[in-house]
């Protein structure tokens, strides 16, 4: 992220600097490093009130997220995904501790819990290591389980709906349908390629440890990797499933009708959960949605870095060129020039690409509502920092051989983005 703030802010810079050398008095109201300098202390000023608008939005969408967790929502879902994790992962036992951080990891990740979902995906992968016979070097296991961490199938990305709100959409929500089905598409993608990478990629030969060297058999679990561990019949996970994919037809076909619904269903839907759990609601509601209060106050210093580098080279007008440079190419393929950079972006960094998803549907000439804004929104709630948390996870165990995680996880990516475009052009036609 360093190098590319860099870059941009150089760039801007250079092309601004190229303008005003060759600039000609009187055919503009301004000199170029004139607009350069304004752009850069109105992008700062648009950065922070553009957060503080967040703040409200965040708060109650994370408070309602902290009364599905209380109520155990995370628990139904880890219990709905085990039947499948076990075949996925058949070199794990299904009693395994790591089996249970890991269901717990994606069911979080489903439910747009970021802050939930680390630590579990941490722990997920100390326990994978406690069965890696070749320790510094990824597993299958590991690499599987990586792939679809970065493409987990997302039901509620909370803060994409929240910045599209933040933002004027007539239809925060209408990204529900369309992250949904590039989710499952990229995951999909994404155990298909893993299972066929492995093969190019083979892990050293050792003789067999025991699980008594391992300790896999000693590792102590608490009660929430314990509950996750049981799981339903294989058959209510495929009615399940079946009833998931279902929405998705019906989403796109009758989106137009049903999203103005989404939001208001969701708010009673998870209090009406609560209730039923005999969660305390109110005080539950606050403390999730001071943690609301708290995100939105610390994506500020990121979303002020990235909306003024990108401000300025848009003032520049090196933004203008590099678009018409790109649109003949990838306007052929669904994918704007003007929603290039977060592709790229969002493997990168998380917080970059929310400020650059912030910048594009904050334009007045592009906005949260057209197929643009709808796409990079999309990409922003189906796709992962694939390098941060490939060195957030493998670092937590010390793994320098990471085998076939990476390109997995970057084909996983590119999946992302062909259905992200895909859905986004079902939905809007």
């Amino acid at each position: 992220m360093n190098k590319i703030f860099i870059i941009i802010v150089f760039l801007a810079f250079i092309y601004a600097g190229w303008q005003q050398i060759i600039f000609v008095p009187g055919q503009a109201d301004q000199m170029p490093m004139e607009i350069l300098s304004k752009a850069m202390i109105d992008s700062a000023g648009a950065a922070v009130d553009l957060a503080i608008g967040l703040v409200g939005v965040m708060a109650l969408f994370l408070g309602l997220m902290k009364v599905a967790e209380a109520g155990g929502m995370l628990t139904i879902l880890a219990k709905l995904i085990r039947p499948l994790m076990v075949r996925l992962f058949p070199d794990v036992p299904p009693d395994h501790p790591a089996m249970g951080a890991m269901i717990l990891n994606l069911a979080a990740n489903a439910l747009g819990l970021g802050n939930a979902a680390t630590p579990f995906g941490i722990r997920a992968m100390q326990e994978l290591d406690r069965l890696n016979p070749v320790k510094g070097e990824a597993t299958n296991s590991m690499a599987l389980f990586m792939a679809i961490n970065t493409s987990s199938v997302t039901l509620l990305p909370t803060g994409v709906i929240a910045l599209r709100a933040a933002a004027g959409s007539i239809d925060p929500a209408a990204i529900l349908p369309t992250t949904l089905f590039a989710t499952i598409g990229s995951t999909s993608v994404a155990i298909m390629a893993a299972k066929i990478y492995q093969r190019f990629f083979p892990q050293k030969q050792i003789t067999h440890i025991k699980d008594s060297e391992t300790g896999a058999k000693d590792s102590s679990t608490d009660d929430t990797l314990k509950d996750a561990s049981d799981g339903y019949p294989l058959w209510v996970t495929l009615l399940a499933l079946g009833i998931l994919s279902s929405l998705i037809p019906v989403a796109i076909l009758f989106g137009r009708s049903v999203s103005p619904w989404i939001l208001p269903s969701l708010m009673v839907g998870f209090l009406g959960f609560g209730l039923v759990k005999k969660v305390q609601i109110y005080e539950v509601f606050v403390e999730g949605a001071k943690e609301g209060f708290q995100v939105a106050l610390r994506i500020i210093p990121y979303m002020v870095a990235i909306l003024v580098a990108v401000g300025m080279l848009k003032a520049s007008g090196g933004l203008q060129i590099i678009v018409n440079a790109l649109s003949s190419v990838t306007a052929n393929f669904g994918l704007p020039a003007e929603a290039l950079p977060m592709a790229l972006m969002r493997p990168l960094s998380g917080s970059g690409a929310y400020a650059i998803l912030a910048s594009i549907i904050n334009d007045p000439s592009i906005g949260p509502d057209t197929y643009t804004g709808l796409l990079v929104s999309t990409l922003q709630g189906s796709t992962e920092t694939t390098f941060y948390v490939m060195a957030v996870y493998f670092g937590s165990v010390q793994i320098r051989r990471i085998r076939h995680a990476l390109v997995t996880a970057l084909t996983a990516d590119v999946a992302g983005v062909l259905f992200a475009i895909l859905a986004c052009s079902l939905f809007l036609n």
